[in-house]
């Protein structure tokens, strides 16, 4: 375990990262955010909302006097994010050098891969909304920008994740089979099987129902059975049970603290 230790800034009003889904109460919570996730910080992230948390909750007049400068002199926005780290002493040069460099690379990405790195991104952090909305940049780029069947064979297969994680089955399904008719993929065959038993009202063309063996069905059964025995011992079930265990008062408000955690979640993965 170790501790990150936070100057008492008098911070009244928190600055929401939306791309995370989180506030941000200190100045090193702010490099941490930057530090740590360079693809949600790349484009428009300082802006006059942030600038004026800098200023009046952080108290850091001076630094956000010369982010405004840079601002107005249209300088990148790479110099302004590593204005911020220099400026807050909290990396040192080199870890900000590292921050500089990654941020090259990700610049230096055809445009394709790049929206394909951020959505990818938002999907590990459980961001499905945001990334679904990144798949859907990458499938609106022009025919010549959208790499070959392959790659956008991986968008489709991503996006069908996603759209699964948001309880959407049947666009699901649609984009799962719009990558199965890119690449012959008995993953992405595999997936359609489980929506399909999953969501039982899920109607599938004949060619699909056709594709999908009597074996493969069986299989999947087996996994679904597995993925439920698994989901009964899962640690927030257990949470439930344990919390139902207690008085009546200590119940009520675990409750609503449990009930709150859960909004927050929902509100991160479907934004």
């Amino acid at each position: 375990m170790s501790l990150i230790l936070c100057r008492q800034e008098p911070v009244k009003h928190p600055f929401y990262f939306e791309g995370l889904g989180v506030r941000l109460f200190s100045s090193q919570e702010l490099c941490y955010a930057i530090y740590n996730n360079p693809l949600l910080v790349m484009d428009q992230f300082v802006d006059n909302t942030l600038i004026q948390f800098i200023r009046e909750d952080l108290d850091m007049a001076f630094l956000a006097a010369k982010l405004e400068k840079l601002q107005q002199s249209g300088e990148e926005p790479d110099e302004l994010l590593s204005m911020i780290l220099n400026e807050c002493d909290y990396y040192t040069a080199s870890e900000v050098s590292r921050f500089r460099q990654s941020l090259t690379a990700y610049r230096r990405m055809p445009a394709a891969e790049f929206l394909k790195a951020k959505a990818d991104y938002l999907f590990s952090r459980k961001q499905y909304g945001k990334a679904v909305a990144e798949y859907r940049k990458l499938l609106d780029l022009p025919k010549a920008d959208r790499a070959d069947g392959a790659f956008q064979a991986k968008i489709y297969n991503n996006l069908g994740a996603a759209y699964a994680r948001l309880f959407m089955t049947d666009k699901a399904c649609q984009a799962y089979q719009k990558s199965f008719d890119l690449v012959k993929n008995g993953e992405v065959l595999r997936r359609i099987c489980h929506l399909s038993q999953w969501n039982p009202g899920l109607v599938l063309n004949e060619r699909f129902q056709t594709l999908i063996t009597s074996e493969l069905r069986e299989e999947c059964q087996k996994e679904k059975e597995k993925a439920e025995a698994q989901a009964a011992q899962a640690d927030s079930l257990k949470e439930l049970e344990r919390l139902f265990q207690k008085d009546p008062i200590k119940r009520f408000q675990g409750a609503g603290e449990l009930i709150q955690k859960w909004k927050q979640e929902y509100r991160n993965i479907m934004s």
